[in-house]
C-alpha cells in the first residue's frame, strides 16, 4: 500500500524548511520523471520530463520487455580559497523508471530524442498476428 504522507527523516534541522514548501500529501516518486504516453496506429510515444539533465547523463536500455530510463547527475567538488562552505547540498540527482513494452520490441526499433528537458521515445507496436483461415474438407 502506498503512503502519501511525508516521511520524517532523522531529525535534520533542514527538514522543517523542506516540509514548508511541499504539499501535505506528497509522494516523491510522482514528482520524478513525469511521463505522457500517446498511442498511434503504429507506435507508442513517450514524453518524459527530465529537466536539468544533459543528453550524456541519460541512459535508455531495453531488457526482458522493460524499457528503462535512468539519469544521474553529480557536480564535481572543486576546492580552493573561494569555495563556499555548504551546510547542505542537493546537487547529486539520480532517477530511474521502467515501462513494460513487450518481449517482441527490439533495441534498434526504439527511437529516442532529447530536447529542452524532454526525452521523446518512440516504441513500435507489435504487429498483430494474422490467423490464416484454412478450409476444412467435408467428407
Amino acid at each position: 500500500m502506498k503512503t502519501y504522507l511525508q516521511k520524517r527523516n532523522s531529525g535534520d534541522v533542514f527538514d522543517v524548511f523542506e516540509d514548508f514548501f511541499k504539499p501535505m500529501f506528497y509522494d516523491e516518486q510522482l514528482d520524478s520523471m513525469r511521463t505522457d504516453i500517446k498511442e498511434t496506429d503504429k507506435d507508442y510515444q513517450l514524453s518524459i520530463e527530465m529537466p536539468g539533465f544533459k543528453k550524456d547523463e541519460i541512459k535508455v536500455s531495453l531488457e526482458n520487455g522493460y524499457l528503462t530510463v535512468s539519469a544521474e547527475k553529480s557536480e564535481k567538488e572543486e576546492e580552493g580559497k573561494d569555495t563556499p562552505k555548504y551546510l547542505r547540498r542537493e546537487c547529486r540527482v539520480s532517477c530511474q523508471r521502467s515501462y513494460y513494452v513487450g518481449d517482441k520490441v527490439e533495441e534498434e526499433n526504439v527511437k529516442a530524442k532529447y530536447e529542452n528537458g524532454m526525452l521523446q521515445l518512440t516504441v513500435p507496436k507489435e504487429e498483430p498476428k494474422k490467423i490464416a483461415s484454412k478450409s476444412i474438407a467435408i467428407e
